[in-house]
């Protein structure tokens, strides 16, 4: 019954340019009643059940508009910034990890999986605006013997192999998670999905808890795989592998909200 209602969903949000209120997902913060129509995330990085409009940022989160036309022109000019680039785009989908930057003011935030809301904004410092976590989703060999990484963003990342016929060892898997620079899109750091690492959840019941991984079950997809960890007051919970995103090894590599860990 879950998986039919989520599908009708789908439908009622995908397929259309428009998107009505009552149909977006549940966590993003606006008036379902009070108006009917809803900006709807052009299609980029991530998916709109995964993502918010820039605008709802500017002007719902961040509050600096009270309009939605407001909120157009201030993106139009170029007053903000995702992933160290400028976006006009008012409907561009911002999603997990992503960096917003005010222009004018130097602030910097981070979107991260919490607690019931599924994705909030929380204030970095400004170093830490500088790199992006993102995580491997799959991989596959490229013309040349180069092994290419297909990232949560969006983003394709190639590993260039100096001998293809006798390739270095391959330490990038699936599901682990790069420290990439950004813009440049540089590899700085990467953290395996193995027992030890600290990871956040990114859906399901247990969205935004943080906690050391335990222990991994693989089963025959990773929805159907479970992964156990321990949060810091030592309590045991469980999801889903298609959840577990790698942050840290001894310690998270992201501010993370207060308490959280």
């Amino acid at each position: 019954m879950k998986r039919l209602k989520r599908c009708f969903a789908m439908a009622r949000m995908g397929g259309k340019r428009h998107l009505k209120a009552l149909a977006a997902p549940a966590y993003w913060p606006i008036l379902r009643k009070e108006y009917k129509w809803v900006v709807k995330p052009s299609p980029g990085p991530h998916p709109l059940r995964f993502s918010l409009p820039l605008l709802l940022v500017v002007r719902n989160i961040l509050g600096y508009a009270k309009t939605a036309r407001e909120a157009r022109r201030l993106i139009s000019e170029g007053h903000f910034k995702i992933d160290g680039r400028v976006r006009r785009n008012y409907k561009y989908p911002v999603g997990l990890m992503d960096v917003i930057e005010i222009v004018d003011t130097g602030e910097t935030y981070r979107v991260i999986p919490v607690p019931v809301k599924v994705l909030g904004l929380i204030k970095i410092p400004r170093e830490e605006a500088s790199f992006k976590p993102c995580r491997i989703e799959n991989k596959h060999t490229v013309k040349g013997g180069h092994v290419q990484l297909n990232l949560h963003d969006g983003r394709n990342h190639v590993i260039r192999v100096s001998d293809p016929k006798n390739p270095v060892e391959d330490k990038y898997k699936t599901l682990g998670t790069v420290k990439l620079a950004i813009p440049r899109q540089e590899i700085l750091d990467y953290v395996p999905l193995e027992k030890g690492v600290l990871a956040i959840i990114s859906g399901g019941r247990n969205v935004g808890r943080v906690g050391v991984v335990t222990d991994i079950r693989r089963g025959m997809r990773r929805k159907r795989s479970i992964v156990t960890l321990r949060d810091k007051h030592g309590n045991m919970f469980q999801t889903s592998l298609d959840y577990v995103f790698p942050i840290g090894r001894d310690t998270p590599m992201i501010t993370l909200p207060e308490g959280a860990w």
